[in-house]
Protein backbone atom coordinates (compact mmCIF):
# COMPACT_ATOMS: atom_id res chain seq x y z
CA UNK A 1 0.00 0.00 0.00
CA UNK A 2 2.90 2.34 0.76
CA UNK A 3 4.43 2.19 -2.72
CA UNK A 4 1.01 2.33 -4.40
CA UNK A 5 0.27 5.52 -2.45
CA UNK A 6 3.50 7.10 -3.67
CA UNK A 7 2.60 6.24 -7.27
CA UNK A 8 -0.86 7.75 -6.75
CA UNK A 9 0.69 10.95 -5.34
CA UNK A 10 3.09 11.19 -8.28
CA UNK A 11 0.31 10.67 -10.85
CA UNK A 12 -2.07 12.99 -8.97
CA UNK A 13 0.52 15.77 -9.02
CA UNK A 14 1.11 15.28 -12.75
CA UNK A 15 -2.65 15.41 -13.45
CA UNK A 16 -3.49 18.28 -11.07
CA UNK A 17 -0.68 20.66 -12.13
CA UNK A 18 -2.21 21.56 -15.56
CA UNK A 19 -5.53 22.35 -13.82
CA UNK A 20 -3.73 24.54 -11.29
CA UNK A 21 -1.99 26.29 -14.20
CA UNK A 22 -5.35 27.25 -15.71
CA UNK A 23 -6.61 28.36 -12.29
CA UNK A 24 -3.52 30.55 -11.79
CA UNK A 25 -4.27 32.53 -14.96
CA UNK A 26 -7.95 32.88 -13.99
CA UNK A 27 -7.29 34.29 -10.52
CA UNK A 28 -4.28 36.39 -11.53
CA UNK A 29 -1.64 34.31 -9.75
CA UNK A 30 1.05 35.13 -12.29
CA UNK A 31 4.68 36.21 -12.15
CA UNK A 32 5.62 39.17 -14.32
CA UNK A 33 9.24 39.66 -15.46
CA UNK A 34 11.33 42.46 -13.93
CA UNK A 35 15.00 43.33 -13.45
CA UNK A 36 15.39 40.77 -10.63
CA UNK A 37 13.65 37.89 -12.44
CA UNK A 38 15.33 35.46 -14.81
CA UNK A 39 12.23 34.62 -16.88
CA UNK A 40 11.20 36.85 -19.80
CA UNK A 41 7.43 36.29 -20.02
CA UNK A 42 4.40 36.20 -17.73
CA UNK A 43 4.34 32.83 -15.95
CA UNK A 44 1.64 31.17 -13.85
CA UNK A 45 2.65 30.53 -10.26
CA UNK A 46 0.55 28.71 -7.62
CA UNK A 47 2.04 25.36 -8.71
CA UNK A 48 2.64 24.51 -5.08
CA UNK A 49 -1.10 23.95 -4.76
CA UNK A 50 -0.73 20.83 -6.93
CA UNK A 51 2.04 19.56 -4.61
CA UNK A 52 -0.12 20.24 -1.56
CA UNK A 53 -3.29 18.62 -2.93
CA UNK A 54 -1.30 15.51 -3.91
CA UNK A 55 0.23 15.50 -0.42
CA UNK A 56 -3.22 15.59 1.19
CA UNK A 57 -4.42 12.77 -1.10
CA UNK A 58 -1.43 10.69 0.02
CA UNK A 59 -2.13 11.35 3.71
CA UNK A 60 -5.80 10.41 3.32
CA UNK A 61 -4.87 7.12 1.63
CA UNK A 62 -1.94 6.09 3.81
CA UNK A 63 -3.15 7.64 7.08
CA UNK A 64 0.23 7.48 8.90
CA UNK A 65 -0.46 7.17 12.61
CA UNK A 66 1.07 9.86 14.81
CA UNK A 67 -0.02 12.56 17.23
CA UNK A 68 1.93 14.95 15.02
CA UNK A 69 -0.22 14.40 11.91
CA UNK A 70 -3.12 16.77 12.69
CA UNK A 71 -0.95 19.67 13.98
CA UNK A 72 1.27 19.39 10.90
CA UNK A 73 -1.76 19.52 8.58
CA UNK A 74 -3.30 22.45 10.48
CA UNK A 75 -0.04 24.39 10.24
CA UNK A 76 0.26 23.54 6.55
CA UNK A 77 -3.23 24.94 5.87
CA UNK A 78 -2.13 28.33 7.24
CA UNK A 79 1.07 28.19 5.17
CA UNK A 80 -0.70 27.23 1.93
CA UNK A 81 -3.47 29.83 2.30
CA UNK A 82 -0.77 32.45 2.90
CA UNK A 83 1.09 31.24 -0.18
CA UNK A 84 -2.03 31.31 -2.37
CA UNK A 85 -2.85 34.88 -1.30
CA UNK A 86 0.74 35.97 -1.88
CA UNK A 87 0.78 34.40 -5.34
CA UNK A 88 -2.39 36.36 -6.14
CA UNK A 89 -1.90 39.75 -4.51
CA UNK A 90 1.66 39.76 -3.06
CA UNK A 91 1.28 40.03 0.70
CA UNK A 92 3.64 42.17 2.74
CA UNK A 93 6.64 40.49 4.35
CA UNK A 94 5.16 41.27 7.78
CA UNK A 95 1.91 39.39 7.09
CA UNK A 96 3.78 36.37 5.70
CA UNK A 97 6.09 36.36 8.72
CA UNK A 98 3.14 36.43 11.15
CA UNK A 99 1.47 33.55 9.27
CA UNK A 100 4.67 31.49 9.40
CA UNK A 101 4.98 32.06 13.15
CA UNK A 102 1.33 31.03 13.61
CA UNK A 103 1.90 27.80 11.65
CA UNK A 104 5.06 27.08 13.63
CA UNK A 105 3.31 27.70 16.96
CA UNK A 106 0.59 25.19 16.05
CA UNK A 107 3.07 22.34 15.60
CA UNK A 108 5.08 23.47 18.62
CA UNK A 109 2.27 24.18 21.12
CA UNK A 110 -0.44 21.80 19.90
CA UNK A 111 1.79 19.12 18.38
CA UNK A 112 4.49 19.21 21.03
CA UNK A 113 7.29 19.34 18.44
CA UNK A 114 10.10 21.02 20.37
CA UNK A 115 13.85 20.76 20.76
CA UNK A 116 13.91 20.55 24.55
CA UNK A 117 17.49 19.48 25.25
CA UNK A 118 20.74 18.40 23.63
CA UNK A 119 23.23 15.82 24.90
CA UNK A 120 26.77 17.18 24.67
CA UNK A 121 29.38 14.96 22.95
CA UNK A 122 31.70 14.73 25.99
CA UNK A 123 29.01 14.34 28.63
CA UNK A 124 26.36 16.58 30.12
CA UNK A 125 23.03 17.92 28.88
CA UNK A 126 21.94 21.39 27.78
CA UNK A 127 18.31 21.99 28.79
CA UNK A 128 16.68 24.73 26.71
CA UNK A 129 13.76 25.25 29.10
CA UNK A 130 11.71 28.29 28.11
CA UNK A 131 13.96 28.79 25.08
CA UNK A 132 12.82 25.51 23.49
CA UNK A 133 9.67 27.08 22.02
CA UNK A 134 11.29 30.19 20.45
CA UNK A 135 14.27 28.15 19.19
CA UNK A 136 11.95 25.65 17.50
CA UNK A 137 9.85 28.44 15.97
CA UNK A 138 13.00 30.17 14.69
CA UNK A 139 14.12 26.92 13.05
CA UNK A 140 10.77 26.35 11.30
CA UNK A 141 10.42 29.96 10.11
CA UNK A 142 14.09 30.15 9.11
CA UNK A 143 14.06 26.99 6.98
CA UNK A 144 10.71 27.97 5.45
CA UNK A 145 12.19 31.26 4.25
CA UNK A 146 15.48 29.64 3.19
CA UNK A 147 13.65 27.36 0.73
CA UNK A 148 11.66 30.37 -0.48
CA UNK A 149 14.86 32.34 -1.14
CA UNK A 150 16.38 29.72 -3.45
CA UNK A 151 13.23 29.54 -5.58
CA UNK A 152 14.80 31.63 -8.33
CA UNK A 153 15.27 29.26 -11.27
CA UNK A 154 13.12 26.64 -13.01
CA UNK A 155 13.04 23.48 -10.93
CA UNK A 156 15.58 24.74 -8.39
CA UNK A 157 13.54 24.77 -5.16
CA UNK A 158 11.61 21.62 -6.15
CA UNK A 159 14.80 19.71 -6.92
CA UNK A 160 16.75 20.84 -3.85
CA UNK A 161 13.72 20.08 -1.64
CA UNK A 162 13.39 16.63 -3.22
CA UNK A 163 17.03 15.84 -2.46
CA UNK A 164 16.56 17.03 1.15
CA UNK A 165 13.42 14.86 1.45
CA UNK A 166 15.27 11.81 0.11
CA UNK A 167 18.00 12.34 2.71
CA UNK A 168 15.51 12.89 5.55
CA UNK A 169 13.54 9.77 4.54
CA UNK A 170 16.76 7.74 4.30
CA UNK A 171 17.93 8.86 7.74
CA UNK A 172 14.44 8.13 9.15
CA UNK A 173 14.64 4.59 7.74
CA UNK A 174 17.96 4.11 9.55
CA UNK A 175 16.39 5.36 12.81
CA UNK A 176 13.15 3.41 12.31
CA UNK A 177 10.85 6.46 12.27
CA UNK A 178 7.96 5.25 10.11
CA UNK A 179 5.93 8.46 10.30
CA UNK A 180 8.76 10.66 8.98
CA UNK A 181 9.49 8.10 6.23
CA UNK A 182 5.82 8.10 5.17
CA UNK A 183 5.29 11.88 5.15
CA UNK A 184 8.66 12.68 3.55
CA UNK A 185 8.01 10.09 0.82
CA UNK A 186 4.51 11.44 0.11
CA UNK A 187 5.83 15.00 -0.22
CA UNK A 188 8.71 13.74 -2.37
CA UNK A 189 6.40 11.92 -4.80
CA UNK A 190 4.10 14.96 -5.02
CA UNK A 191 7.06 17.28 -5.67
CA UNK A 192 8.56 15.04 -8.36
CA UNK A 193 5.20 15.00 -10.18
CA UNK A 194 5.19 18.81 -10.20
CA UNK A 195 8.84 18.90 -11.31
CA UNK A 196 7.75 17.37 -14.64
CA UNK A 197 6.26 20.80 -15.47
CA UNK A 198 8.67 22.92 -13.45
CA UNK A 199 12.09 21.83 -14.75
CA UNK A 200 13.66 24.14 -17.33
CA UNK A 201 11.97 25.37 -19.43
CA UNK A 202 9.22 25.62 -16.81
CA UNK A 203 5.55 25.72 -17.75
CA UNK A 204 4.53 26.81 -14.24
CA UNK A 205 6.21 28.10 -11.06
CA UNK A 206 5.51 26.70 -7.61
CA UNK A 207 5.19 30.25 -6.24
CA UNK A 208 5.12 31.01 -2.54
CA UNK A 209 2.41 28.35 -2.18
CA UNK A 210 4.95 25.68 -2.98
CA UNK A 211 8.14 27.22 -1.60
CA UNK A 212 6.59 28.04 1.79
CA UNK A 213 4.89 24.63 2.05
CA UNK A 214 8.05 22.70 1.17
CA UNK A 215 10.14 24.81 3.55
CA UNK A 216 7.57 24.32 6.32
CA UNK A 217 7.20 20.55 5.91
CA UNK A 218 10.96 19.97 5.55
CA UNK A 219 11.70 22.03 8.67
CA UNK A 220 9.14 20.09 10.72
CA UNK A 221 10.20 16.66 9.44
CA UNK A 222 13.86 17.41 10.15
CA UNK A 223 12.91 18.34 13.71
CA UNK A 224 10.91 15.14 14.16
CA UNK A 225 13.81 13.07 12.91
CA UNK A 226 16.55 14.69 14.96
CA UNK A 227 15.05 16.32 18.06
CA UNK A 228 16.22 15.64 21.62
CA UNK A 229 19.43 13.99 20.49
CA UNK A 230 23.16 14.50 20.77
CA UNK A 231 24.65 17.80 19.66
CA UNK A 232 26.45 15.95 16.88
CA UNK A 233 23.19 14.51 15.53
CA UNK A 234 21.43 17.86 15.76
CA UNK A 235 23.85 19.20 13.17
CA UNK A 236 22.57 16.62 10.65
CA UNK A 237 19.46 18.57 9.50
CA UNK A 238 21.59 21.70 9.15
CA UNK A 239 23.94 19.82 6.81
CA UNK A 240 21.02 18.28 4.87
CA UNK A 241 19.69 21.79 4.21
CA UNK A 242 23.18 23.12 3.52
CA UNK A 243 22.33 24.75 0.18
CA UNK A 244 19.36 26.93 1.26
CA UNK A 245 20.82 27.64 4.72
CA UNK A 246 24.25 28.71 3.41
CA UNK A 247 22.67 30.80 0.64
CA UNK A 248 20.50 32.57 3.24
CA UNK A 249 23.46 33.00 5.61
CA UNK A 250 25.65 34.61 2.95
CA UNK A 251 22.75 36.80 1.83
CA UNK A 252 22.54 38.16 5.39
CA UNK A 253 26.33 38.71 5.52
CA UNK A 254 26.24 40.38 2.09
CA UNK A 255 23.55 42.83 3.17
CA UNK A 256 25.31 43.63 6.44
CA UNK A 257 28.61 44.26 4.62
CA UNK A 258 26.85 46.45 2.04
CA UNK A 259 24.82 48.18 4.79
CA UNK A 260 21.48 47.24 3.26
CA UNK A 261 18.25 46.09 4.99
CA UNK A 262 18.08 42.32 5.54
CA UNK A 263 14.83 42.21 3.57
CA UNK A 264 16.31 44.06 0.57
CA UNK A 265 16.15 41.91 -2.60
CA UNK A 266 19.21 41.47 -4.79
CA UNK A 267 20.65 39.40 -7.65
CA UNK A 268 23.60 37.91 -5.79
CA UNK A 269 22.14 34.62 -4.59
CA UNK A 270 23.88 31.35 -5.40
CA UNK A 271 22.06 30.81 -8.69
CA UNK A 272 22.65 34.42 -9.78
CA UNK A 273 26.39 34.07 -9.16
CA UNK A 274 26.61 30.85 -11.18
CA UNK A 275 24.67 32.41 -14.05
CA UNK A 276 27.09 35.36 -14.06
CA UNK A 277 30.01 32.93 -14.33
CA UNK A 278 28.59 31.83 -17.68
CA UNK A 279 26.68 28.67 -16.80
CA UNK A 280 23.37 28.13 -18.56
CA UNK A 281 20.04 28.03 -16.73
CA UNK A 282 19.94 24.23 -16.83
CA UNK A 283 23.63 23.82 -15.91
CA UNK A 284 23.22 26.13 -12.91
CA UNK A 285 20.28 24.12 -11.61
CA UNK A 286 22.12 20.81 -12.08
CA UNK A 287 25.22 22.18 -10.31
CA UNK A 288 23.10 23.20 -7.31
CA UNK A 289 21.38 19.78 -7.39
CA UNK A 290 24.85 18.20 -7.18
CA UNK A 291 25.71 20.47 -4.25
CA UNK A 292 22.49 19.49 -2.45
CA UNK A 293 23.26 15.80 -3.05
CA UNK A 294 26.79 16.35 -1.71
CA UNK A 295 25.38 17.92 1.46
CA UNK A 296 22.94 15.00 1.81
CA UNK A 297 25.74 12.44 1.46
CA UNK A 298 27.89 14.40 3.91
CA UNK A 299 25.02 14.37 6.42
CA UNK A 300 24.82 10.56 6.22
CA UNK A 301 28.62 10.20 6.64
CA UNK A 302 28.58 12.72 9.49
CA UNK A 303 25.80 10.82 11.31
CA UNK A 304 27.84 7.60 11.24
CA UNK A 305 31.16 9.19 12.28
CA UNK A 306 32.71 9.14 15.74
CA UNK A 307 32.83 12.38 17.76
CA UNK A 308 36.24 13.58 16.58
CA UNK A 309 35.54 12.41 13.04
CA UNK A 310 32.34 14.46 12.99
CA UNK A 311 34.25 17.56 14.08
CA UNK A 312 36.70 17.05 11.20
CA UNK A 313 33.80 16.64 8.72
CA UNK A 314 32.19 19.90 9.90
CA UNK A 315 35.49 21.81 9.82
CA UNK A 316 36.30 20.67 6.27
CA UNK A 317 32.73 21.34 5.13
CA UNK A 318 32.72 24.88 6.54
CA UNK A 319 36.07 25.61 4.89
CA UNK A 320 34.80 24.32 1.53
CA UNK A 321 31.63 26.41 1.79
CA UNK A 322 33.56 29.58 2.60
CA UNK A 323 36.10 29.11 -0.20
CA UNK A 324 33.36 28.31 -2.73
CA UNK A 325 31.30 31.33 -1.61
CA UNK A 326 34.32 33.62 -2.00
CA UNK A 327 35.23 32.10 -5.39
CA UNK A 328 31.83 32.81 -6.95
CA UNK A 329 31.35 36.15 -5.18
CA UNK A 330 28.44 35.12 -2.98
CA UNK A 331 29.33 37.84 -0.45
CA UNK A 332 30.38 40.35 -3.05
CA UNK A 333 33.55 40.59 -5.13
CA UNK A 334 35.43 42.62 -2.52
CA UNK A 335 34.71 40.39 0.47
CA UNK A 336 37.09 37.43 0.09
CA UNK A 337 39.09 37.17 3.35
CA UNK A 338 40.28 33.55 3.03
CA UNK A 339 41.35 33.91 -0.60
CA UNK A 340 43.18 37.16 0.23
CA UNK A 341 44.92 35.45 3.17
CA UNK A 342 45.91 32.53 0.93
CA UNK A 343 47.34 34.90 -1.71
CA UNK A 344 49.31 36.81 0.95
CA UNK A 345 50.77 33.60 2.40
CA UNK A 346 51.60 32.32 -1.09
CA UNK A 347 53.19 35.65 -2.04
CA UNK A 348 55.27 35.70 1.17
CA UNK A 349 56.42 32.11 0.55
CA UNK A 350 57.49 32.87 -3.03
CA UNK A 351 59.22 36.10 -1.92
CA UNK A 352 61.21 34.28 0.80
CA UNK A 353 62.53 31.84 -1.79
Amino acid sequence: MFYLTLVICLVASILITPMVKKLAFKIGATDKPNQRKVHQKIMPRLGGLAIYLSFIIGLLILRPESTYAIPIVLGSIIIVITGILDDMIELSAKIKFIAQIAAALIVVMYGGIQVEFINLPFGGVVEFGYLSIPLTVIWIVGVTNAINLIDGLDGLAAGVSSIALITIAGMAIIMGDGFVVAVASIVLASTLGFLVYNFHPAKIFMGDTGALFLGYIISVLSLLGFKNVALISFVVPVIILGVPISDTFFAIIRRIVNKKPLSAPDKSHLHHCLLRLGYTHRQTVLIIYAMAAFFGLTAVIFSQAKVWGSFVVVAVLLLMIEVFAEKIGLMGHNHRPLLKLYREIRYSTVKDR
